[in-house]
């Protein structure tokens, strides 16, 4: 602190250098004393070893050290279980910090490709931690913090399976336990493949669950709005969105307004993009041809014409919508699916 490094809490020996912004982590050692992962009493002097800090790590993969002229201490075997493909917990110390269950289960989203699985012994201890009920003392922001990050890898469905594996799925997640368990998993999965952002992978994963489950879940963990916004309308619209054949130019208008399309025209195409992909027996490149034609005539009006013309606040509102009105049926008067 006198270097002018900040504290980053007032009992955690982490300091961000003034300059780089970067972290600088003392040797510690730390001491369980509550439940939950907040509950440790941490110590750091000169007498705590390197070793001594990194039998604390989560995994021996991420208890290796380097000195600044490249030489790699490795005291719990970390470099061999890279080798050998294991995520395997350094010490007991594991069990102490449930959200270790939670990074557990973010790296196999990470490394799963590459073939890495984990460790038997590591898989029993996160079991017995679900069953002496540690997972329970978890709150939202870091369940979101981890979730978020495992949405974004190469393979999100990892994540929900390795919690499932280890029985922490129901305390988690308990809206995604349920008999479509399967389905949901194939869904982020084919998400996974045609897009990396990871609202659009989020609302694959809710799309067979209800509005008020998703609204359930979406508090539970804490999700930013634009999650919770993009799988709401995707759960009210994505029959609709598919059955173009049988919408009526006043069904076409009302989702295009109720859906913010026009001032959120990157949330409607993720709409579009899911339950396209989603929907058997779609035609994915028709279906975009149909709703951006549609929504090409939707934002066809000059609205500074209707005010000339005296329409004011319900009223100028209401002229919007029936002149957008008679644009999507002029649109599906003149429309061709097979041109």
């Amino acid at each position: 602190q006198a270097l002018h490094y900040r504290p980053v809490g007032k009992d955690f020996p982490v300091f961000i250098h003034p300059k780089s912004g970067e972290e600088y982590a003392l040797a510690r050692t730390e001491r369980k004393t509550a439940p939950g992962y907040t509950g440790f009493l941490f110590h750091a002097d000169p007498s705590v070893t390197l070793e001594d800090d990194l039998i604390r790590r989560d995994l021996t993969i991420n208890a290796i050290a380097q000195t600044i002229d490249g030489k790699i201490i490795d005291p719990y075997g970390g470099m061999k279980d890279i080798q050998e493909k294991q995520l395997r917990h350094v010490s007991p110390a594991f069990s102490e910090d449930p959200v270790r269950v939670l990074r557990v289960a973010r790296f196999m989203a990470r490394y799963y490709h590459l073939g890495f699985q984990i460790a038997a012994e590591t898989m029993a201890l996160m079991q017995a931690m679900v069953q002496q009920q540690e997972t329970q003392h978890l709150v939202a922001e870091r369940v979101w913090q981890e979730t978020s990050k495992a949405l974004s890898e190469k393979n999100p469905e990892q994540f929900f399976r390795v919690l499932k594996q280890a029985g922490a799925l129901h305390d988690i997640f308990p809206e995604l336990d349920n008999p479509q368990w399967d389905q949901q998993l194939q869904q982020l999965c084919l998400a996974a493949r045609f897009s990396a952002e990871p609202e659009l992978r989020f609302a694959s994963l809710c799309y067979s669950l209800d509005a008020d489950t998703i609204n359930a879940l979406c508090h539970r963990v804490g999700t930013p709005t634009r999650f919770r916004d993009l799988t709401l309308l995707l759960h009210r619209y994505k029959q609709s969105l598919t059955q173009t054949n049988t919408l009526s130019a006043e069904a076409i208008t009302q989702l295009l307004q109720t859906a913010d399309a026009l001032r959120k025209p990157e949330r409607f195409e993720q709409m579009l993009e899911l339950s396209g992909r989603l929907s058997e027996d779609t035609d994915y490149t028709q279906l975009l041809d149909f709703w951006h034609g549609a929504l090409h005539h939707f934002t066809h009006v000059d609205v500074q014409v209707l005010v000339q013309q005296g329409y004011t606040k319900a009223a100028l509102g209401d002229a919007i919508f029936q002149t957008r009105l008679l644009q999507v049926r002029e649109f599906l008067h003149t429309y061709d699916p097979n041109h």
